[in-house]
């Protein structure tokens, strides 16, 4: 009678595929307004369903407005319904690159999550959903869970003897999530950011996504080069790592730490405090924050990403105070909060002290690997080379002085089995860095390194660079 077919091997219920066929034709115009629909009794006749079926079906037009139904009187198609029909839209046919298999990859930023304790995590995840208390299960506000902050607090003043509250603490899905929120609070009056370079192209990218002008800042062994600052005019923060910097591993000494305090005051703008890496310390204890030298000036971001595992998407921002009810304002407008779980489960993990026993832990796997990369790098170069920030980190930046590496070298080096990148690959002005590399190896067993190592030195020499 309507031509509609059921497919009664089908998932979708049989009075939704009654739903949907009718719909259909009444948007196409198939039904036209004003007509009578066939009785529930003839159309489950018809379609040789129960005739509840076919009330079900026509109780939700009903209620979504496709029809009109009066006691006594037929159900009829509504008024307004035509629409027309849209050509499909054809998606460009791509050919899939076929990308040949990988035998070792540097990339850098990978912890070793085989190390990870996951029955202990497991165990503190179902521990704090049988804990929590009811109201954690409803909207509990866009700072965090109070015993999360209470014990990241507690974390930084044992691990870099910074004295803070946990009033001061304000959670976030990871450092990203924390840059853009600096980002529309900072962004406001449309100065410029001056950031390091070479940098994180992921957080170089966050920033150019708001709209924000960025100004490179060059950097060398010891992280950015302060003596720049004067010439960059008026602009709105300055984007930094300055205890482990991204890409090439300097610590920021004391003198530009200052330097940079100074023309932050006397330019009034703000530092975005990047503290990217910085658990992992091969020499000495763990650098203390920049933003202990003037928190009213400087944004603190941290993540547990890389000490914990990158999907568990908690990290923390320390912000000045005049800034806190502008940022409450807007992570209460975009995502509210984080999960409680996850952050009830991590707060008993740092208050345990298992987080610290477990970062002693990989600080010794993850220097134990570093070492053999050195000693690999010395076996198959030589002296011929020079490592920048292999001091910290779960990279190490390699300087091979005359030699030039780009994207072309990327290329070769995957077709050949070795994911590698060039330093070249994080500049925002090209040109400074072409003889380095970044060699990534928190993630890889010694033996893949010195494969790894071997496999590169075969590739320099045979392209005879």
């Amino acid at each position: 009678m309507l031509g509609i077919e059921l497919n009664r091997k089908s998932e979708l219920q049989l009075w939704r595929q009654i739903y949907q066929a009718l719909k259909e034709l009444m948007l196409s115009g198939q039904l036209k307004a004003g007509e009578a629909l066939p009785s529930t009794r003839k159309l489950a006749k018809e379609l040789d369903v129960s005739r509840n079926t076919v009330c079900e079906a026509y109780d939700l037009l009903l209620a979504e407005g496709f029809v009109i139904s009066r006691q006594g009187a037929p159900t009829r198609v509504a008024s307004g319904l035509c629409i027309e029909p849209v050509e499909p839209v054809l998606l460009p046919k791509t050919k899939s690159k076929l990308i040949p298999p990988v035998s070792v990859s540097f990339r850098t930023g990978r912890p070793d999550l085989r190390q990870f304790p996951r029955f202990l995590w497991q165990q503190l995840l179902h521990k704090a959903s049988n804990e929590l208390p009811l109201e954690a299960f409803g909207y509990t506000g866009p700072q965090g869970l109070p015993e999360l902050r209470e014990e990241i607090a507690a974390w930084l003043f044992r691990s870099r003897g910074l004295k803070i509250t946990s009033d001061h603490i304000f959670i976030t899905a990871g450092a990203t999530h924390g840059l853009h929120l600096i980002a529309d609070i900072l962004r406001g009056d449309g100065q410029k950011i001056l950031m390091e370079d070479p940098c994180h192209t992921g957080m170089l990218r966050t920033l150019k996504n708001k709209g924000c002008t960025i100004v490179p800042i060059p950097v060398d062994a010891e992280g950015i080069q302060t003596n720049y600052l004067s010439k960059c005019g008026n602009t709105g923060a300055i984007y930094v790592t300055p205890s482990h910097q991204f890409p090439l591993g300097g610590i920021l000494p004391a003198s530009r730490r200052a330097s940079l305090i100074r023309f932050a005051r006397e330019n009034n703008l703000y530092i975005i405090e990047d503290d990217y890496d910085s658990e992992f310390r091969y020499s000495g204890e763990s650098i203390a924050p920049l933003y202990a030298l003037d928190p009213q000036r400087v944004f603190y971001v941290g993540t547990f990403s890389k000490a914990v595992f990158p999907a568990l998407r908690i990290g923390y921002v320390i912000l000045p105070y005049k800034f806190q009810d502008r940022w409450r304002d807007l992570r209460t407008h975009t995502d509210v909060q984080n999960p409680p779980f996850e952050q009830a489960a991590l707060a008993e993990f740092l208050r345990t002290r298992k987080f610290d026993r477990h970062i002693q832990k990989m600080r010794k796997i993850y220097g134990q690997r570093r070492q053999v990369l050195l000693e690999s790098l010395e076996g198959a170069f030589g002296s011929e080379w020079i490592a920048y920030g292999d001091s910290a980190g779960l990279h190490v930046a390699i300087d091979f002085p005359g030699k030039r590496f780009d994207e072309g070298f990327k290329n070769y080096c995957l077709q050949n089995g070795l994911y590698i990148t060039p330093v070249e690959s994080y500049c925002i002005e090209k040109g400074r860095h072409q003889s380095k590399l970044l060699i990534g190896y928190g993630h890889l067993e010694p033996a893949v390194i010195i494969k790894g190592v071997e496999l590169l030195s075969d590739i320099i020499t045979g392209l005879n660079i």
